[in-house]
């Protein structure tokens, strides 16, 4: 079935899988989800993963070489597997997954869940059953809608809690909008919540996109007041409609038909894509979204769009009868079932091919091929763009090239023992922490920093020969003449004689290089200088932690095997049940013996009761950062 090994386990789930839809999650050897997909029939789905098949894309195949389990939930719907996949996606951001970029940094315009609501731009979007537009990509666009709206309609600006109760107090005044005739005074009582509440309404209309009727609206609205001999107030409304037709003027007609739709396009080459979401109302654009797509070879253009698709809707509730797409969707059916739900009316996707609709798309997928290129250019141009920092440290080292990749080791024991290692690595300045690596020295024997330098750098580096890695533009051990010594001797072993590497010394932050006895003049304020302190410091903090955490738990293991019948087997097993020693040592014998035996048990309770010697652990880890090196 496969070409991979699968390990027995795994096949005989996949042997078991049910025909019903629902979310799979694929995990790796350490037990980490590493793939969230969703299946109309699991079976088939999970197991076409494994098929032998020609033509799989590269990463595929690396996925599937690292999948050692398979869990997962069964759905009764598919609008549930997608719904679940989704928020499984968001919690553990698996590794094989597409991620899309989060639209949380944009604003929305609100209108508020009070008596007088208010309307005003937010980023928080708070449950207390306020109204929510947007989110707007544009935030010139939404300004400027937000000043139409306050042209248009004399909405209150300021942040009171106006009710029934608060106009009866009297304890709000009119400030000065409503004297420029900007506000219509509801904190007073000079208009009602009914007739607040109409003009609100209206709004709402606008903030949709539903300007035609809106208009029609304020028309009926106008003449009703003309009927009545109230000449001011249809005054009032002839100017709301004029700034109204000079707002629809700005916006682009998309369609005669006056037709509300969404059309959603996709521009993708690689790994990376850019989904483009127009909103259409009343026939002219009103509004558009993009989704930036990384992590996408695994995926094909259906499965983004569709994330692209539930991104969009779950953020909105402005959803209109009809959405123009490229392509069918796989979970179109799901799809347009969520939608009816969420919207309480048909929703359709639809795939123009000929007439305006196809236009429209044409042109967002234009708008999404612009933006995807935009982010190419700007992937380049941050690519060329070297700090000021590296190129100085370039000169102060007399390097051939600016140190962009820096890797520092660093050594760390406690009166030599549980020697460790770290080696951090910095791209163009900045650390990169995914590429971080500790080393557990195992060929050194006490203390002997030359000769754990040169089992650390033997380790990595004939690793990243042997693998074909890219090496390092410099190499940074920390320490003086004698532990770069150590380093360049190993690297010359191994052919990198060329490799850049130099040594800094802490007391004196004296920078030394290969096959000279005196250190390099670099002035103590050089910001390349700096830099290389910067790394050296968190190559430091990097190897004390890892340390700080293997003598603790020696420390607290060599304390319990001091207990007769307790070998390193049950003093792991032990504070594995218990957490810690002090959780051992409250423990009833009972309760140990479930994990011990009787006869061990005793042996721990009658240690921790008998003597009342309960300072042994706790003294022992008292040790200062100042004894670790």
């Amino acid at each position: 079935m496969d070409e991979h090994v699968v390990p027995e386990e795994l096949r005989f789930k996949l042997d078991n899988l049910p025909q019903s839809p629902g979310v799979y999650q694929f995990k790796n050897v350490d037990g980490n989800i590493i793939y969230v997909g969703k299946a109309k029939n699991l079976r088939n789905r999970v197991r076409s993963y494994f098929q032998s098949r020609k033509g799989h894309d590269p990463k595929r195949e690396i996925l599937v070489s690292k999948i050692t389990d398979v869990e997962l939930v069964v759905t009764d719907s598919e609008v549930e597997a997608l719904l679940i996949e989704n928020n499984l996606i968001k919690e553990h951001s698996p590794r094989y997954n597409i991620r899309l970029k989060d639209d949380k940094s944009y604003p929305y315009i609100v209108v508020t869940n009070e008596d007088f609501p208010r309307i005003f731009s937010t980023r928080q979007i708070r449950r207390d059953g306020s109204r929510y537009y947007g989110p707007y990509t544009d935030v010139k666009a939404m300004h400027l809608l937000l000043r139409t709206l306050r042209g248009i309609f004399p909405i209150r600006s300021c942040d009171y809690h106006i009710n029934a109760e608060s106009i009866a107090r009297g304890n709000i005044r009119v400030c000065l909008d409503y004297h420029i005739k900007k506000c219509e005074g509801p904190c007073e009582g000079h208009v009602s919540q009914e007739h607040y509440n109409r003009m609100i309404q209206q709004v709402e209309q606008l903030l949709k996109g539903k300007t035609r009727v809106l208009r029609q609206m304020l028309e009926e609205e106008m003449q009703v007041c003309a009927e009545r001999l109230e000449f001011e107030k249809a005054t009032d409304l002839r100017n709301r409609l004029q700034a109204l037709q000079t707002y629809q003027d700005k916006q682009k007609v998309a369609s005669s038909d006056f037709r509300d739709r969404d059309i959603i396009a996709l521009a993708r080459e690689a790994g990376d894509a850019v989904g483009v979401v127009f909103r259409v109302r009343d026939g002219k654009i009103v509004g558009k979204q993009h989704y930036p797509v990384s992590g996408a070879e695994l995926e094909s253009d259906t499965h983004i769009l569709e994330h692209i698709v539930h991104r969009y809707y779950t953020k909105t509730m402005d959803i209109p009868p009809e959405i123009l797409v490229p392509m069918t969707l796989e979970s179109r059916e799901a799809l347009e079932q969520w939608l009816r739900e969420k919207s309480s009316m048909q929703v359709t996707f639809s795939i123009p091919k000929i007439g305006d609709k196809a236009k429209l798309l044409g042109m967002c997928r234009a708008n999404a091929t612009l933006l995807l290129n935009e982010i190419k250019l700007q992937r380049i141009k941050a690519a060329d763009t070297l700090p000021k920092t590296v190129e100085m440290l370039g000169q102060d080292l007399h390097l051939p090239h600016p140190p962009r990749r820096i890797e520092c080791f660093d050594i760390s024991h406690f009166q030599g023992a549980e020697t460790v290692a770290s080696l951090v690595s910095f791209l163009d300045g900045k650390p990169r922490k995914r590429e971080y690596r500790k080393y557990s020295i195992r060929e050194v024997d006490g203390v002997d920093d030359f000769a754990a330098m040169r089992e650390v750098i033997r380790r990595r580096y004939e690793r990243v020969l042997d693998e074909g890695l890219a090496l390092p533009d410099l190499i940074v051990v920390d320490g003086g003449k004698g532990q770069l010594s150590s380093a360049v001797s190993v690297l010359r072993e191994l052919g990198l004689s060329q490799q850049p590497v130099i040594g800094l010394a802490k007391r004196l932050e004296e920078v030394f290089v290969p096959d000279e006895s005196l250190p390099l003049t670099i002035s103590k304020t050089s910001a390349g200088l700096k830099l290389l302190q910067r790394v050296r410091d968190e190559a430091h903090r990097f190897a004390i932690t890892f340390h700080r955490g293997r003598r603790d738990k020696a420390v607290l293991r060599t304390e319990l095997e001091e207990i007769d019948g307790v070998g390193p087997k049950r003093a792991q097993t032990l504070l594995s049940a218990f957490g810690s020693v002090r959780g051992v040592q409250a423990a009833s014998e009972e309760e140990l013996a479930a994990h011990i035996g009787w006869s061990a048990a005793k042996n721990v309770h009658s240690h921790f009761h008998s003597s009342g010697d309960t300072t042994g652990v706790q003294g022992a880890s008292q040790s200062t950062e100042s004894d670790i090196s």
